[in-house]
């Protein structure tokens, strides 16, 4: 077993959260939200995605 340990000054990433955006900004910042799945091929041909 070691006795070193790791400190750092910054907090880390994980642990702090980051700050809420509003809809508008989150949009201007990364884009529209995109469904997780392709739609299909009848949702293309009719439109639906």
């Amino acid at each position: 077993m070691s006795s070193l340990s790791f400190r750092s000054s910054r907090p880390d990433g994980w642990t702090v959260p980051k700050t809420a955006h509003d809809a508008g900004l989150r949009r201007q910042v990364y884009g529209r939200i995109l469904p997780m799945e392709e739609p299909g091929f009848w949702a293309r041909l009719f439109g639906r995605g």
